[in-house]
């Protein structure tokens, strides 16, 4: 039992041996019951400390998948649920108090987005858009705009409730306890929370200005020894938090690295139409290992809690036949609303008005901190990336003034080697910029 674990354990961290033991948990190597070699035993066999093997298993422990038993020994448990802990959500939610000025949120201006009103009507006089629940899960009218609009022709196309929605469910369908998945650095919290729900090893791929740098993704898929990565999460548009947007030649160069490798690609397309780049995707090249999710919340509404997804059949299919043992399917009331707002000429216009008013805003504060000699990007997007000398110093310093801002520690998947603030910057007013520039550079220096 010893050699097997050994012979297994690739990384010897804490959390790549934690990774290498719950695989061969998941594969039947290590059958429940299974009593596992001391610490100090496969410390002495693997020649690193007791201490790194101490913390691979008490990740273990917490994810369910084995279980110390005092004197008795540390024991396999027959599978490995996980308690739900969105633990990085929370610190980029929580607010110490009511602040007048909450640029934390990552959520669009409320005044820009499209009047609801009425297209509301409108479709409120079509009358009962359902008739059964065993009625399709897409309203036809919005697959139809939602298939033109797909960056690659999709195997199949499905709604959800937005999309995290999405994306757990995709994960659930995809990632089993101890599988390797490859995210960017620094990455959206939620999922990285989803990921540690699901007991997922996860591995930082570093960003540059086009989207994930080749050399990284290559040395990844090449460090697996055999155990490939079974999916890489990519936001393809207005990467949150820093803005960044793949282009078309970084996509033919990820495509290229991953072609034949088994891996699906899962894309998050959360700015949707407010979003300037146009719409790249994996799947121009890897339709078959692309599934990619559009959400419809910053462009469109939150409340429309919407998204679509599209791509890998066996993935999507999958997802909606778990599906209909839950929701069944997402409100076809707020599928007609948003398939009106697809083919509405003030609705176009209006988030035409949108993108120039967060591009407007983008600039001017990435301008401002630039001549106060502070580092910060937002090529895309509502948001902005701001490096600051110290954290939580950064964050006591606005809140004293009465603006809110989001930690940068909760989306690094590795260590960045330096402080960030995430500001909303789409959601602060033309003409208090500059002031609220120089109190963000203030925070900036420390």
């Amino acid at each position: 039992m010893l050699d097997t674990i050994t012979a297994a354990i690739e990384d010897r961290s804490p959390r790549g041996i934690a990774g290498s033991v719950s695989r061969l948990v998941m594969a039947g190597v290590l059958p429940a019951g299974t009593r596992l070699p001391t610490v100090r035993e496969l410390a002495t066999e693997l020649g690193i400390s007791p201490t790194t093997v101490s913390q691979a298993w008490r990740t273990l422990a917490r994810a369910g998948v084995i279980s110390p038993r005092g004197r008795s020994g540390t024991f396999v448990l027959a599978g490995p649920p996980a308690a739900a802990d969105p633990r990085r959500y929370r610190r980029i939610t929580r607010s110490p108090g009511r602040l007048p000025h909450d640029y934390s949120t990552g959520t669009p201006d409320a005044a820009l987005l499209p009047d609801l009103a009425p297209v509301l009507g409108r479709v409120a006089q079509g009358g009962n858009l359902t008739a059964s629940y065993l009625d399709d899960p897409v309203l036809p009218a919005l697959e139809k705009a939602l298939r033109v609009r797909w960056p690659f022709p999709p195997a199949a196309l499905t709604v959800v409730d937005g999309a995290m929605d999405g994306l757990d469910r995709v994960t659930r369908e995809l990632v089993g306890f101890g599988g390797r998945v490859l995210v960017e650095n620094p990455c959206f919290p939620p999922l990285l929370d989803l990921l540690d729900v699901v007991g997922a090893e996860v591995v930082a791929l570093p960003l540059d200005d086009e989207g994930v740098r080749p050399e990284a993704l290559g040395a990844a898929l090449g460090a697996a020894n055999g155990t490939q990565p079974v999916a890489l999460y990519l936001q393809p548009r207005a990467h949150n938090p820093t803005g960044v947007s793949m282009t078309a030649r970084r996509a033919e160069q990820l495509a290229a690295l991953l072609t034949g490798r088994g891996v699906t690609i899962v894309e998050d397309d959360h700015s949707g139409d407010v979003a300037t780049a146009r719409p790249t995707s994996l799947g121009q090249h890897l339709p078959d290992s692309t599934v990619h999710i559009r959400s419809f919340s910053k462009s469109h509404g939150p409340d429309l809690r919407l998204a679509a997804v599209g791509g890998v059949e066996p993935v999507v299919t999958g997802l909606a036949t778990r599906r209909m043992l839950g929701p069944g399917w997402s409100s076809r009331l707020l599928q007609a609303v948003l398939a009106e707002l697809l083919g509405d000429e003030e609705t176009e216009r209006a988030l035409a008005h949108a993108r120039a008013v967060y591009t407007r805003r983008r600039a001017a504060m990435t301008a401002a901190l630039s001549a106060r000699g502070v580092r910060a990007q937002a090529p895309d997007g509502i948001n902005l990336w701001m490096e600051v000398a110290d954290e939580q110093v950064a964050l006591v310093s606005l809140a004293a003034r009465g603006i809110g801002a989001a930690p940068g520690t909760p989306f690094e998947a590795a260590p960045l080697g330096s402080h960030h603030l995430r500001v909303t910057v789409g959601l602060i007013p033309d003409d208090d910029l500059e002031a609220v520039a120089e109190l963000l550079a203030e925070a900036a220096r420390g």
